[in-house]
C-alpha cells in the first residue's frame, strides 16, 4: 500500500505538461508503462471480486434513479466492504491503497452506478482527503478512524451562489473569537454532494488577517461538524441526472469552530482546496472512462442483435465508426490515468495539469458515449424504458464537476505558459540594458534559432510505433513555437484571450493523451516480443487515436496565427446586446 504524500506541489516537482510548452519531452515521467505491484494486483482483483458480486445482487441503479436516493442498506454494504475506507492510510483503519488501486476501483464503481460513485468520491476523493493530506496527527486520529469505517460522511463545501471556480470571490468568513479559542463562521456553500448524509464538512472561508498594516481577507480551510448548532441544510436539489446523490445548500449562522479544527494554516485554504481537487478529478476520469466501456456494452449488444435491411446495424459502417472511435478514445483515456496515478504513487511529481487534462477529456468521452450509444438504439434510446436515456442525463454532470472543463482549460494553458513567459520576460528586462545583457541575448537568439531548427524526439518509444511518435514530436516542437510567438505578440494580455487558451490546452491534452498511449502501445508491443499480429488490439487503437488527436492538435497550433477571433467576438457581442442569436428568419 502507499504512503506518498499525493501533493502535486507545482512550484518545486517538474511537469510533463509544462515541459511540452518549453518544447520538450519527460519521456521519464510517462516511460515505461505502469507495472502495479503483485500486492497491488491482488488487492484490486480481490476488491473488485467483491464489489461486482455485491453489486449484481444489491445495486439497483434504475431504481436509484426513480427513488433519486440509495437504500440505507447499500450504503451500509459499501461499507461492509470496507470501500469507505478505501484511500485512507491504515493507520487509520483504512485500507491505505495506493491511488492505482483506488482509481481502478473508482472506475469500476463508475461502471456500476453513476450517483453511487458521486458518493463514493465525494466522501474520499474530496471529502476528507484534505484531512489525509494536511491534517494534524490528532485530526487524523479523531476523524479519519470514523471515515474509514463510514460511520462519518464525508463532504466538501466550497462552492457559494457568487462564488464558484472563482474561489477568491467567496463571501463565507471565519472570524476568530477574542478568546482564540475558536472561529465563527458565516456563509452560504451551494451543490454539496453527500449532504444529506454528512456529518463531517471540510469548509473553506475567508479568515482577516493584518499584512502590512493593513486588513486582508485569506482564504482558510476548516474541519466542520454538519450537525453544529447554526448549520442548516436546504431541501435536496431535483437535478438532471445523478439523482440519487444527494445534493444540497449549507447554511453557516455563527457556528463555532474550535480552533484546533482549523485544517493547515491561516491563508494555506486556496492551495489545500487545490490539491484536494487535484486527486479528486483523476478519480473522475476513471469513472467516467469505464463508464464508457459500460454504456458501450449495452450499444454493443444491441447492434449485433438489431438487424435492419436484413443484417445486424453493427455492420454497416457509419455504426462501426462510432464503435472503432470510442475504442480508440477509451484506450487512450485508460491509458492517461493509469500513468497519471503512478505519477501520483511514485511523489516528486507535479501532476496538477495532467489530472485536469484526464478530467477533460474522460469527462467529454462519457458524455460523447453516452449520446452515442442512444443514437444506436434509435427511438428505445428515447424511452425511460431501456438504460440509454439515463446514461446522458447521468454523464453530463462530468463535464462541470470539480472545475467545469473550461476553467480547467484555462488553468492548463495559463499554468503551462509559466516556464516560457518566465524565459522571455527575463530576455525583455535585458533588452532594456543591451550593453550589459549582451551575453543573455545572443544566448536567446541562439536557442531560438536552435529551438526553430531542432525538435526533442522520443526515445522510448517502440520502433514499430516510430510514425505515430514523429507525429507527436513534431506537434510538440510546432507547439513550442506557437507559444513562444503568441507570448511575445501578446505578453501579459494573453491572460485575457482564452480562444488562444482553449487552443493550447487542447493540444496540450490531445499531447498528453498521445504519448500515454505510445507508452501503453510500447508496453503491450514489448510483452509480445514486437509482434504486430499479437498486439493489433493495442496498436490499432492507438494508432486510430494518435492519427486523430494529432490532426485536431495541428489545427490547434496553426489556429494561433489564422483564426476568426475577432469575427467570433462580434458575433457573439451583437447577440449579447440585442439578446438574439442572430439576424432574423427572412420570412
Amino acid at each position: 500500500m502507499s504512503n506518498t504524500p499525493h501533493l502535486a506541489d507545482p512550484d518545486k516537482n517538474p511537469s510533463f505538461t509544462k515541459g511540452v510548452f518549453s518544447g520538450e519531452i519527460r519521456e521519464d515521467l510517462v516511460f515505461p508503462f505502469p507495472v502495479p505491484s503483485a500486492e497491488d494486483r491482488e488487492a484490486a482483483a480481490a476488491i473488485l471480486d467483491s464489489l461486482r458480486g455485491w453489486a449484481a445482487d444489491n445495486v439497483d441503479t434504475r431504481k436509484h434513479d426513480h427513488d433519486g436516493k440509495f437504500t440505507d442498506e447499500v450504503r451500509a454494504g459499501m461499507a461492509e466492504l470496507g470501500l469507505m475506507g478505501l484511500n485512507i492510510p491504515e493507520e487509520y483503519g483504512g485500507f491505505g491503497a495506493s491511488a492505482m488501486v483506488f482509481n481502478r476501483i473508482m472506475g469500476e464503481i463508475g461502471s456500476i452506478d453513476a450517483a453511487l460513485t458521486v458518493y463514493f468520491g465525494a466522501h474520499q476523493s474530496i471529502g476528507c482527503k484534505g484531512i489525509t493530506l494536511f491534517g494534524t496527527e490528532a485530526q487524523k486520529q479523531k476523524y479519519l478512524t470514523k471515515c474509514a469505517t463510514g460511520e462519518l460522511i464525508a463532504a466538501f463545501c466550497l462552492t457559494e451562489p457568487g462564488s464558484g471556480s472563482d474561489a477568491q470571490a467567496m463571501l463565507s468568513t471565519a472570524i476568530p473569537s477574542a478568546d482564540g479559542t475558536h472561529y465563527v463562521l458565516n456563509g452560504t456553500k451551494i451543490w454539496i454532494s453527500n449532504a444529506g448524509y454528512a456529518s463531517l464538512l471540510t469548509v473553506f472561508a475567508k479568515v482577516p488577517v493584518e499584512v502590512d498594516g493593513k486588513q486582508k481577507q485569506r482564504v482558510t480551510a476548516f474541519i466542520v461538524d454538519a450537525h453544529a448548532l447554526g448549520v442548516s441544510m436546504g431541501q435536496p436539489e431535483q437535478k438532471m441526472g445523478i439523482k440519487a446523490s444527494d445534493t444540497r445548500t449549507f447554511t453557516f449562522e455563527n457556528v463555532k469552530v474550535p480552533v484546533e479544527d482549523r485544517l493547515g494554516d491561516v491563508g494555506h485554504g486556496f492551495k489545500i482546496a487545490l490539491e484536494i481537487l487535484n486527486s479528486g478529478r483523476l478519480g473522475l476520469a476513471a469513472g467516467s472512462t469505464r463508464g464508457t466501456r459500460a454504456m458501450m456494452r449495452h450499444a454493443l449488444e444491441y447492434a449485433k442483435q438489431r438487424e435492419q435491411f436484413g443484417r445486424p446495424i453493427g455492420t454497416f459502417e457509419m455504426i462501426q465508426r462510432k464503435f472503432a472511435t470510442a475504442a480508440s478514445e477509451c484506450y487512450a483515456s485508460d491509458a492517461a490515468w493509469i500513468v497519471t496515478s503512478a505519477m501520483v504513487d511514485r511523489g516528486g511529481v507535479d501532476f496538477s495539469l495532467e489530472t485536469a487534462a484526464c478530467k477533460i477529456f474522460a469527462s467529454e468521452l462519457a458524455n460523447r458515449t453516452a449520446n452515442e450509444t442512444m443514437q444506436i438504439a434509435g427511438g428505445i434510446g428515447y424511452s425511460k424504458e431501456y438504460p440509454y436515456e439515463q446514461f446522458v442525463r447521468d454523464s453530463r454532470i462530468n463535464m462541470i464537476f470539480e472545475g467545469t472543463n473550461e476553467i480547467l482549460r484555462a488553468l492548463i494553458a495559463l499554468s503551462a505558459l509559466q516556464e516560457p513567459g518566465e524565459r522571455l520576460k527575463q530576455i525583455g528586462k535585458a533588452f532594456k540594458d543591451p550593453l550589459r545583457s549582451i551575453g543573455a541575448i545572443s544566448g536567446f537568439i541562439a536557442g531560438r534559432a536552435k529551438r526553430q531548427l531542432t525538435k526533442a524526439e522520443f526515445a522510448k518509444v517502440h520502433p514499430k510505433l516510430h510514425d505515430e511518435a514523429e507525429q507527436v514530436a513534431d506537434v510538440i516542437h510546432a507547439l513550442a513555437l506557437g507559444v513562444e510567438g503568441l507570448l511575445m505578440a501578446e505578453g501579459k494580455t494573453i491572460i485575457e484571450k482564452q480562444f488562444h487558451q482553449e487552443r493550447l490546452a487542447n493540444a496540450a491534452i490531445d499531447i498528453y493523451l498521445s504519448v500515454c498511449t505510445l507508452s501503453r502501445a510500447t508496453a503491450a508491443l514489448e510483452a509480445v516480443g514486437g509482434n504486430e499480429e499479437e498486439a493489433a488490439p493495442d496498436l490499432d487503437c492507438a494508432r486510430l487515436f494518435i492519427g486523430a488527436a494529432m490532426r485536431r492538435a495541428r489545427r490547434a497550433v496553426r489556429a494561433l496565427t489564422r483564426n476568426q477571433d475577432e469575427r467570433q467576438k462580434a458575433v457573439a457581442q451583437r447577440a449579447m446586446e440585442s439578446a438574439q442569436l442572430c439576424p432574423e428568419t427572412p420570412i
